[in-house]
Order: structure tokens, then C-alpha cells, then sequence
């Protein structure tokens, strides 16, 4: 007899090393997996031998699926084929619509279960030794969307522009110079940027500059999302020459502004 169960799974911020065990034991377990485009398709490898796996997008500027397309399949493959991994990239709780999935699951007596990842949010920022907080700079920090569901700018980001707090931006490159025009308008003309794109993956690009001059530096590196943008004065903190390992690839860092 099938047994539905659906579980969403946290995939990491991309390097397929930065896995949990749990996440790793629910792929092997299931007989179909939904992944995101921002899940390392890498991770597949985890999965068990004739398991199915259907790539469903979702990510800024890709949707392979709708969200009400994503949930019906995912329903519909619960009832016809058992275990169910709902995959998806960093942690299926910040700004991964987990909750529209959990509600339609329950709605369908579908049991749900969640195994939390690693956000990109914190693991991208680290993996370029840029600390979120640091003692006597930062006590604090702000995670937000660069935009809502309605497509303007989130108004938490003019409060967060108004603290001291490090400033964290997920799916904001779009949005990026009226951002920094709010950051401008509240005296952080100085204050440090670093966006990385890709971060923690063979392909990450990554600059630094500030409120001011980040727009264009942006634009001429060709910076575009997937991107994790931090703003606030730990950026200062991050070596100005160190060596990054990405998988089995080491990278050399320089500062731009030196």
C-alpha cells in the first residue's frame, strides 16, 4: 500500500558538500524528487536508483512551474508514488514558500516533514570570510527579500538602512540601485558593499565597493542573480589577499580597490 509523505528538504547554498546528513538520507529514501534550480544538481547522485527526479525552476527570473503547478504535482506524486523529496536550494524556510507548500499538502492529508539547509544568506557571506556580526561593528543583522510578492521593494529594507546592523539581500539584484539609493538617503554613501553570485560554487563571482559606486561596479563585472548582496561594515573585515577553496579549485583574491 502507497503511503504519501513529502518532505522539504534543504539543498544547501550550492557546493554539494554543504549537505546535511538528513537531507542526504531523504534523497536515498525517495521515490521522487522535485528539485529547484537553485539545488545543486549535483546532489542528484544521492538520490536511489530509479527514483524520478523533475527539475520544477523557481527561482528569480525562472519558473519552470508556477507555485500552484509545483503544489499540485507534488500532491499528485505523494498519492501515486509514496515518499516525495520536495528539494530545494538553501533552507526551505527563508524565502523558499515552504509554507504555501506544507498548507497544501496538509490540506491534501499529505504528513510533511522538513529538514532544514544551510541559507545561502549566512554560508555565502562566510565562504568569503565576511562575518555577519562582529564585536564593537555589527551586533545584528537583517535577512531580506529585495522584493515582495507584488514586485516592489520591501519597505524592511528603509528600516534596516536606518540600523547599524550588517544587511543581507537575497533575490535583489534587479532592484539593486534603488536599494542603494535608500541606503544613500540614510548616510551610508561610505558604507561597504560585497555581492557575491553563485557563492560556494565552481561559477561564484564576487565584488566589493560601496553604497556609492556598487551599482556600476556591478554592472561592469556583469554581476546578475543568483546573488547574495551584504551590506555593512564587516565587508571591511574580509582579507584583502587570501586564498578560496571551491571544491577542489583554489582561487586567489585581490581587492578591486586596491
Amino acid at each position: 500500500m502507497i503511503q504519501p509523505k513529502i518532505s522539504l528538504v534543504g539543498a544547501g547554498p550550492g557546493d554539494p558538500e554543504l549537505i546535511t546528513l538528513k537531507a542526504i538520507k531523504a534523497l536515498q529514501q525517495a521515490a521522487v524528487i522535485l528539485y529547484d534550480a537553485l539545488a545543486n544538481p549535483e546532489l542528484l547522485v544521492h538520490c536511489r536508483p530509479g527514483s524520478e527526479q523533475v527539475f520544477v525552476g523557481k527561482r528569480f527570473g525562472c519558473h519552470a512551474l508556477s507555485q500552484q503547478e509545483i503544489n499540485d504535482l507534488m500532491i499528485e506524486k505523494a498519492l501515486a508514488c509514496g515518499n516525495v523529496v520536495r528539494l530545494k536550494g538553501g533552507d526551505p524556510f527563508v524565502f523558499g514558500r515552504a509554507q504555501e507548500e506544507i498548507e497544501a499538502a496538509r490540506a491534501a492529508g499529505i504528513p510533511v516533514s522538513i529538514v532544514p539547509g544551510i541559507s545561502s544568506a549566512l554560508a555565502v557571506p562566510a565562504s568569503q570570510m565576511i562575518p555577519l556580526t562582529a564585536r564593537g561593528i555589527s551586533e545584528s543583522f537583517w535577512v531580506t527579500t529585495g522584493t515582495t510578492r507584488s514586485g516592489d521593494i520591501s519597505p524592511d529594507i528603509a528600516l534596516a538602512a536606518k540600523s547599524t546592523a550588517t544587511v543581507i539581500l537575497l533575490m535583489a539584484m534587479s532592484k539593486l540601485e534603488t536599494i542603494m539609493e535608500i541606503f544613500s538617503t540614510n548616510g551610508k554613501d561610505s558604507t561597504p558593499v560585497a555581492i557575491i553570485q553563485n557563492g560556494t560554487t565552481q561559477s561564484e563571482k564576487m565584488i566589493t565597493g560601496t553604497v556609492r559606486d556598487i551599482v556600476f561596479r556591478a554592472a561592469y563585472a556583469g554581476i546578475e542573480n543568483p546573488a547574495v548582496i551584504v551590506i555593512g561594515e564587516v565587508v571591511r573585515l574580509r582579507p584583502a589577499d587570501w586564498v578560496h577553496t571551491v571544491g577542489e579549485k583554489a582561487y586567489f583574491y585581490r581587492d578591486e580597490k586596491e
